[in-house]
């Protein structure tokens, strides 16, 4: 008997997870390179999952990439908490493989190199999922 082979994932949806705002990008491994998408303002978790559903069925995804934050030093904090069960909540909802990357410093970056603030949360999870790319072949 034949053991079958899981496909590794091809295309991936980023998020940079916040209170307030979610970032969001896609990307693909044959390219290794993402793009920005769009930021979620959601008033409430029903309508933050609501427009990352309608994403899902937009760009059929393989699985998706989150980014946790940590204090500098390495420790977690409050929100490092709110993201990794927004990571459970994103598996349990959709059914996809959730990848988990330290994103430390990925707005400030976003933002020095020339995003705007109304892009930078986009534009950093564009960054979490080109280091995700990068570092999980």
């Amino acid at each position: 008997m034949q053991k079958a082979t899981q496909k590794a994932p091809e295309t991936f949806l980023a998020f940079d997870f916040g209170a307030k705002r979610t970032g969001v990008a896609s990307g693909n491994r044959l390219l290794e390179a993402a793009s920005p998408l769009t930021t979620i303002r959601a008033e409430s978790t029903a309508a933050r999952f609501a427009a990352i559903e309608r994403l899902i069925a937009q760009w059929q995804p393989d699985a998706l990439v989150i980014g946790v934050p940590y204090h500098p030093d390495g420790a977690a904090h409050e929100t490092t908490a709110l993201a990794l069960k927004f990571g459970r909540q994103l598996r349990g909802r959709f059914g996809l493989e959730v990848f988990e990357v330290d994103e430390r410093y990925t707005t400030a970056e976003a933002l020095s190199q020339g995003a705007t603030e109304a892009q930078a949360d986009a534009a950093a999870a564009c960054i979490i999922l080109e280091q995700f790319l990068r570092t999980h072949p």
